[in-house]
């Protein structure tokens, strides 16, 4: 069957937009365990597309995260706050959803990243 989406698209320029990235391995196995352990493996595809495509973490400008239960709110700001190392430190939304594509998973993460651009925080 046909991708139905790319993992990310670079627009005419230096923009990376990287599609929703879940807690899942490149084989399909979710990560096993909480939120703690499903945010650190979306964040680590995030990590892989942005590198497929010239960029890393020090280049994100904005993050979006789908959370399927607030009550883990904790546990990935934890895990958030060890990833974005680097100032300034991209803007970021968090919503609370009914369900995600895979009822397995707990989060989703979708990027946008500037390559080759250094950011500033206003």
């Amino acid at each position: 069957m046909a991708r139905r989406y790319s993992d990310a698209v670079v627009a005419d320029g230096p923009l990376v937009f990287v599609s929703g990235q879940m807690p899942i391995d490149a084989d399909g196995t979710v990560a096993v365990g909480d939120a703690l352990a499903q945010t650190r493996r979306a964040l680590r595809n995030v990590d892989s597309v942005l590198a497929e495509n010239g960029a890393d973490a020090r280049h994100l400008v904005k993050l979006t995260y789908y959370l399927r239960h607030m009550a883990d709110l904790d546990d990935v700001r934890r895990v958030v706050d060890g990833y974005l190392v680097h100032e300034p430190r991209p803007a970021s939304t968090l919503v609370e959803v009914s369900g995600l594509v895979d009822s397995r998973c707990l989060i989703e993460v979708d990027a946008v990243a500037v390559r080759g651009r250094g950011t500033e925080a206003r």
